[in-house]
């Protein structure tokens, strides 16, 4: 099993990139959790679903930035998050397009857009990879 290490330089890029992920989850999530009512009035699901979605991405984020933070990084870590980042990203288009979630129009630009980010997450996170062959 090979294992990316901290003393390589070549990681930097691919850490910042699961950092700033981590991040943006986390306070996307932490914003879900505490104003679910409001945002569900702006984008249309319910707060419920809302709170759901929020401790998923608390978790989520938490678990990403974890895994920026070790001092060797599997790929198979790497790999998992670029691969639920590409789920969301397709889920979140697909949501919009079956008009699922009761999305507002402003919810359904959101959709998009944040799939938008996730989706350039996950193309950030693949070049750090390939950086640190």
């Amino acid at each position: 099993m090979t294992f990316l290490t901290a003393t390589a330089d070549r990681t930097k890029f691919l850490r910042i990139a699961l950092a700033l992920d981590a991040v943006v989850t986390g306070v996307n999530g932490l914003v879900y959790l505490v104003a679910a009512g409001p945002v569900g009035d702006l984008l249309g699901p319910a707060p419920a679903v809302l709170r759901e979605i929020g401790v998923f991405l608390l978790v989520y984020g938490a678990a990403v930035g974890f895994l920026a933070t070790r001092a060797t990084i599997s790929p198979a870590g790497i790999k998992a998050v670029i691969g639920l980042n590409i789920v969301w990203t397709l889920a979140s288009v697909a949501a919009v397009i079956a008009g699922a979630l009761d999305l507002t129009t402003l919810g359904a630009i959101w959709a998009i857009a944040q799939a938008l980010v996730v989706g350039v997450f996950a193309e950030i996170q693949i070049m750090g990879l390939r950086r640190t062959r």
